[in-house]
């Protein structure tokens, strides 16, 4: 019997402006012969982590704080040595200037403009210069991070005038409005709330929903099962987000509800926050849960995601353990034996002598590493799984970075040499599984990876001459 094929861009909607797209299924994927549009998506998606990583740890390579992207190393390219003191104009504030270097390549143009285009949003423009498929969100901007005196220390996503690509989203149940809608409610704002808490975005998808899995679905038994799982995925993560107490039978126990700062509370006069390990890292592990379906359903192809923001200052508690083994315990205020900023993590960079230990620093860089991968392994899973064979996240293009890389804090100009980077494959157009040390210009390892995404435009002054950087490319 011949399967019947349903559209990649097959989506469930509902009343108001509900959109649930589906799982990646066989009867989406188009034999191997030529049909039209049988490739995998153009996607470009810039990962920032606050604070970066010293370039003396970072020679370390997989023995050191990288150690948690050692699983996925083959499908990275981690690259050394990348400068971006170009980027230093007025040597004011590094972490100012770094932050908004990275995937720009450019200094800031203020506190809330960055001096150029970020590259997934270049690639955007190539590949899409007619828009999105419909339905899709242009581009998400989401992260967990509390430092926000400037734009440029937590937003990594800038159009081609320097402007900010999209709303910064902060809160994991934003996020989930964001990408799979809002159900219509009324009565007062506080009925409102209180509706929309008892009431689940499936709602209004049940019809839908029994189509796809139904006597009269066009889907086989297995893809029917998929759809299933998958619509209890989505409300898996929409109890998490908004803590209903309602449970789907043998769901995963709800975290306990958020007590994270947001706003201005967040960052009261850059003096920082107490907040514990666990606080953190459940809240951002639901982001990227989040972020990471989205993605995988087709919703979302350009964005960025934020894993704490430049200059951080956080006195974070707790055991931090991998790979079954304690690495460390923070308690930051207590072991820099002071209060307020002069007690925050951020201090243990300032303090960095390549001469020592440094063993807080190591923790905490070894701790955002972590963070880091487990947002990349979601889209290396199998629900990543694409129709050439290979996952989301070696089909896309992603980039990793940071502030600073040499670590010297007294010195700005060097504090932007050294900064850590890593790419994905995207398709098959960089080089993976190795680390590399590049000694270029951050504009010339963007402007080589724009020119391998087929992307006419550069970025930088025109008048620039620019250095080919070949040995990224596969």
């Amino acid at each position: 019997m011949t399967k019947r094929h349903v559209s990649r861009r097959t989506l469930l909607k509902g009343i108001g402006s509900v959109t649930i797209g589906l799982p990646l299924l066989e009867e989406m994927i188009l034999p191997p012969a030529g049909a039209a549009g049988a490739g995998v998506p153009v996607r470009a998606f810039n990962v920032f982590f606050g604070l970066g990583v010293p370039a003396p740890l970072q020679a370390e390579g997989f023995e050191g704080v990288l150690e948690p992207l050692k699983p996925l190393g083959d499908k990275l390219l981690i690259m050394r040595n990348v400068d971006q003191v170009r980027c230093d104009e007025r040597g004011i504030n590094a972490h100012y200037d770094g932050a908004s270097a990275a995937f720009t390549a450019e200094p800031p143009d203020g506190e809330a403009r960055a001096g150029g285009p970020s590259i997934e949003q270049v690639v955007r423009q190539a590949h899409y210069p007619q828009g999105l498929p419909s339905g899709m969100v242009p581009t998400l901007v989401a992260g967990t991070f509390f430092r926000r005196s400037r734009v440029g220390r937590y937003v990594h996503s800038y159009n081609l005038d320097g402007t900010v690509a999209a709303l910064m989203q902060e809160k994991p149940r934003d996020v989930f409005d964001r990408v799979f809608g809002t159900i219509p409610t009324s009565g007062d704002d506080g009925d409102v709330r209180l509706s929309r808490l008892r009431r689940s975005v499936l709602d209004s998808v049940v019809e839908q929903y029994r189509y796809y899995t139904g006597a009269r679905s066009p889907l086989g038994t297995a893809s029917r099962t998929r759809v299933g799982e998958h619509l209890d995925r989505i409300r898996e993560f929409e109890q998490r987000a908004y803590e209903m107490k309602e449970r789907l039978p043998g769901a995963p126990p709800l975290p306990a509800r958020s007590q994270l700062a947001h706003g201005g509370a967040a960052d009261p006069g850059g003096q920082g926050i107490d907040i514990t390990l666990d606080e953190l890292t459940t809240e951002w592990r639901l982001m990227a849960d989040l972020y990471a379906l989205a993605i995988q359903l087709d919703r979302v192809r350009f964005g960025s995601l934020t894993f704490l923001a430049a200059g951080e200052r956080l006195r974070i508690t707790g055991d931090y353990e991998y790979g079954g083994r304690k690495i460390w315990t923070f308690d930051d205020a207590a072991q820099l034996n002071a209060s307020g900023d002069k007690g925050c993590s951020h201090e243990w960079w300032h303090k960095f002598d390549e001469k020592k230990r440094n063993e807080q620093l190591r923790a905490h860089a070894h701790m955002k590493m972590r963070e880091v991968a487990y947002f990349l392994t979601r889209l290396d899973d199998e629900s990543s799984l694409e129709s050439n064979g290979k996952t989301i996240l070696e089909n896309s293009m992603i980039t990793v970075s940071t502030e600073s890389g040499d670590g010297r804090h007294n010195n700005v100009q060097r504090e932007l040499s050294g900064v850590f980077h890593a790419i994905t494959g995207a398709n098959g157009r960089f080089q993976t599984g190795r680390i590399m040390d590049v000694g270029a210009e951050g504009i010339d390892v963007y402007n080589t990876m724009l020119t391998a995404m087929n992307c006419p435009r550069q970025l930088g002054p025109e008048q620039r001459e620019g250095q080919a950087v070949d040995a990224i490319r596969a």
